[in-house]
């Protein structure tokens, strides 16, 4: 698994199924992970280091469609239960039993919505992963990693963290990479919205005195990190373009927690 060919492997569920071979786990890669630029790279990260550590998995490719979740969250009940039972037949039919995905809002929705519509697998999110691959010693961060001594704040993501009450496994993930954590005041259970979540992403912002995501990178800055960590896609372009707004890209880097283990692993 060493060569670079290797690290970009990504098998098909299809093509598995066709040999009679069944993966560990299903990498949901997501809407934002397959379409949107800044997101495949943290998609090619996550394929590095499920390599890397020579996890059996595969994706679905064009048999994933959207979960559902930003129809729901808008009001559409009908277009979600549509788009949520196509997905579960496409899992069930290929006996699914464990899913792992880089949103927080796949991973809600697979994990606290789908059982109700026939739909039951363990679903973790990628930073409960990786922190279950760091706690075994299968991934190790060589030297501290890249970022070893560098400040990292952490942005919780709503959906991660207050909806599914997971904080620990993205900081126990930033531990290994030996850099200095520095929480914003708002966080944890009280953290911040990026100001994306509940379909507010695909929408043009009410009238108000200041947008959300500027509210929240001005935390951020506070800190005196020179890296935001974030483990959405929502919030890492919310986080993103609120670190452009304070003309500040030379300074602080907006990751994914999948993008800072890849460098330091491989």
């Amino acid at each position: 698994m060493s060569s670079s060919a290797n690290l970009h492997h990504v098998p098909l569920m299809a093509d598995l199924a066709a040999q009679g071979q069944s993966p560990d786990i299903l990498f949901w890669v997501g809407c934002a992970g397959s379409f949107d630029d800044r997101y495949k790279r943290v998609t090619w990260a996550m394929v590095k280091i499920l390599n890397k550590v020579g996890l059996r998995f595969a994706v679905l490719g064009a048999e994933e469609t959207c979960t559902g979740d930003p129809a729901k969250r808008a009001g559409n009940e009908f277009l979600f239960q549509l788009q949520a039972l196509q997905n579960i037949q496409t899992l069930n039919g290929y006996g699914i039993k464990k899913v792992v995905t880089a949103c927080p809002h796949c991973f809600n929705t697979i994990k606290n919505e789908y059982p109700a519509l026939g739909g039951n697998y363990e679903v973790l999110h990628h930073s409960q992963l990786l922190q279950q691959l760091i706690n075994q010693g299968k991934l190790r961060v060589q030297g501290g990693g890249a970022f070893k001594g560098q400040k990292i704040t952490f942005h919780d993501s709503c959906y991660l963290g207050r909806a599914n009450d997971v904080y620990e496994a993205p900081r126990a993930v930033l531990q290994a990479l030996d850099a200095e954590l520095v929480e914003m005041k708002r966080c944890r259970s009280k953290g911040l919205c990026c100001g994306a979540g509940g379909a507010q992403m695909f929408k043009e912002a009410e009238k108000g005195k200041k947008e959300v995501n500027i509210e929240r990178i001005e935390e951020a800055l506070a800190t005196g990190a020179n890296v935001v960590a974030a483990a959405c896609p929502f919030c890492l372009t919310m986080m993103s373009d609120g670190v452009k707004n304070k003309n500040r890209e030379g300074e602080v880097k907006v990751l994914d927690l999948a993008e800072l283990l890849a460098a330091g692993v491989l």
